[in-house]
This record gives structure tokens, C-alpha cells and sequence, in this order.
């Protein structure tokens, strides 16, 4: 039987974006009843691109305007203001496949048991050699999918999710209080509240990367704070700064005072880090020239690196806010108790 689907997303300063997303939204051969969108205060002809393709293009936007909301605070603002039973969210800057909203809406059409939430899946669209080192080194394939069903299944990204809007409504929505991490916070909670999940592993975003290692550093720094201030990740934080502040320190320092086959182990454990960004890059770079595919593979380390180092800075000062504003937190019981 046929649901009511609410296409919603979070915009500021898009521009450039949105029409891709606008774009493939009226590409998709199952259309929405309506896309709810908030726009968080742009400065920019966000806005008005919006609005022409309502007038010039008649698509089904509800547009609404708040004025300094972060993303999990327009997340819930669109979800308020849609009718639909289930919400599909996204968000700007993605080009999202012809088929995405008809596979994440299949799940809950067909006979059986229904899900609460579907998990669509999301690809790098790399437009630089630095963008295409970093879609590797970053992101999943989907061919890798079995060996990540677990973690990928139940915490699916924001940027492409369909749910009841009933299990938002049950879990309180998005949380609010967050800047990043909103959407992994909220997966956990549906996932506490027993809600089943299904993956739609066809159901594509595709996004591009960020095109430089210092907006990617930033990225992941504010990944990691809002880690921090949710409270989740900590034990894949902690093995972080062994790695980084033990194990590396101590192999270094056997090799010195014992013996440089000590320093073998090192090369061991970054071939085993490298394996797999490295296995996603050789096919993404076969038509690079000679030149070219070098730098792909000489970035992907330097990727990482910074990667892990901004994860490393972030996360205590995630923790920082998170005990400052504890009290404040559990009053608002969005702390386990």
C-alpha cells in the first residue's frame, strides 16, 4: 500500500548545491508528495534559487526560513511541518539517484513486517585527485557492506534515511543541543527504542568530498567534538590515543634500544590501516596518468593522519562541553542515567 512521503533537508548557503539536489529530486521516478525544506539563514541566493524552481518549476516545496537554527533544529522544524507518515531526509549538496526514493520507500510498501526505519547508502562523486584520495580513504564501499552490516545498518546517515515519523515523534526528535553528530545520536536512540531497521542499499546520495585537507580537517574535528559531547565512540576514540600516544611511541623506542626489527610491527599496522583505502583507490585512479596516480597514493596516508589528528583534537574538547553542561544535560534527560 502506497504511504505519504515527506522529502525533508537543512540548507544555509547552498547556493551552488542546491540545484543538484533540487535537480535529481525531480528526476526521481517515485516523486514525494511534498519536500519540506529550512533554510537556517543564508546569506547568499539560497533562497531565491529555492523559490524558482517552486514558481518556475512547480515542485511541492514547503519552504520555511528560521533564522540561525543548526541542522538537527531545521531537521525537526521540517519534519513538524510534514505530512507525510514517512519522513525521507537528505541533505544539501548530494545528487541523489533516480531510484532513491522509490527504494527507500519500498521496504515499508511491501507485505510482511514493516520497518520503522530504512538505511539508504551514500557515494563519493570526487571531482579532484585530493578528492578522490579522500572518498577512498574515508568512506565504505557498498562492496564492503557485509563485512560493516552491523554498524552501517543501524546508524544510518542523515543524508539518506527514510522513517515513521511516529519514531521521531517517540524519540524526541533530533537532538537539538547538537551541532554534529545529531544524526548518529538519534539512530542510537531508535535503535533503544526497538525499532526495526532495513537497508536499501540502492537507494544512493552521492556527494562530493571536501576538496581540501584543511576543510577536511575541520570536518572531522567537528565530527569527533560532537563524539564527544554525545558521549558515543568513546572506545573507538580511546584505542585512537593508544595507538597514536603508546604502541607507536613504544615500538620507536624499542627499535632505538633493542633492535630496528621492532619497527617492522610499524610498517605491519600501517599496511593494515592503508590496506582497504588503498584497495578502494586502484580502480578509482586506473585512468589517472602515472603522475597523477602517484599523488593519489601518496595522499592517502597524509589523509588519514590528519584525519585521526583531528578526530584526536576534537574529541576532548566534545568531552570538555559535555561535563560543563552536564548538570544542564540530565535535567533535560538527554544524558543516560
Amino acid at each position: 500500500m502506497a504511504k505519504r512521503i515527506s522529502v525533508i533537508a537543512t540548507v544555509k548557503n547552498e547556493a551552488g548545491p542546491i540545484g543538484q539536489l533540487l535537480d535529481s529530486l525531480l528526476a526521481q521516478r517515485r516523486q514525494p508528495d511534498e519536500i519540506v525544506i529550512v533554510d537556517g539563514g543564508s546569506s547568499d541566493r539560497t533562497v531565491e534559487v529555492i523559490r524558482s524552481y517552486i514558481e518556475g518549476k512547480g515542485m511541492p516545496i514547503k519552504l520555511i526560513v528560521r533564522q540561525g537554527c543548526n541542522i538537527s533544529q531545521g531537521r525537526n522544524a521540517a519534519i513538524r511541518a510534514a505530512t507525510g507518515e514517512i519522513i525521507a531526509s537528505t541533505d544539501a549538496g548530494v545528487r541523489l539517484s533516480p531510484n532513491w526514493l522509490e527504494e527507500l520507500a519500498r521496504p515499508f510498501e511491501e507485505g510482511g513486517q514493516c520497518p520503522d526505519v530504512v538505511s539508504g547508502f551514500f557515494l563519493p562523486e570526487p571531482q579532484t585527485i585530493f578528492e578522490t584520495a579522500m572518498g577512498a580513504t574515508v568512506l565504505p564501499m557498498l562492496a564492503e557492506f557485509d563485512l560493516r552490516t552491523r554498524f552501517r545498518m543501524l546508524f544510518p546517515s542523515s543524508r539518506s534515511i527514510a522513517f515513521k515519523k511516529g519514531a521521531w515523534e517517540k524519540v524526541g526528535g533530533y537532538p537539538e543541543w547538537l551541532d554534529y553528530c545529531e544524526d548518529l545520536l538519534f539512530d542510537l536512540r531508535l535503535q533503544d527504542e526497538g525499532f526495526r531497521f532495513a537497508f536499501a542499499p540502492k537507494a544512493i546520495a552521492y556527494f562530493r568530498p571536501r576538496s581540501s585537507l584543511g576543510a577536511f580537517f575541520v570536518q572531522y574535528y567537528r565530527y569527533a567534538r560532537g563524539d564527544g559531547k554525545a558521549g558515543v565512540l568513546g572506545q573507538r576514540h580511546l584505542i585512537r590515543y593508544l595507538t597514536y600516544f603508546l604502541a607507536t611511541p613504544f615500538l620507536i623506542a624499542l627499535g632505538f634500544l633493542h633492535s630496528p626489527l621492532w619497527w617492522l610491527l610499524l610498517v605491519l599496522g600501517a599496511a593494515v590501516a592503508l590496506w582497504t583505502p588503498y584497495k578502494r583507490l586502484i580502480p578509482m585512479i586506473m585512468s589517472f596518468s602515472l603522475p597523477n596516480k602517484l599523488k593519489a597514493i601518496a595522499l592517502v596516508p597524509v589523509i588519514r593522519i590528519t584525519g585521526d589528528i583531528a578526530k584526536m583534537v576534537g574529541y576532548p574538547v566534545g568531552i570538555l562541553w559535555r561535563l560543563k553542561h552536564h548538570g544542564v544535560l540530565r535535567s533535560k534527560k538527554m544524558v543516560d542515567s
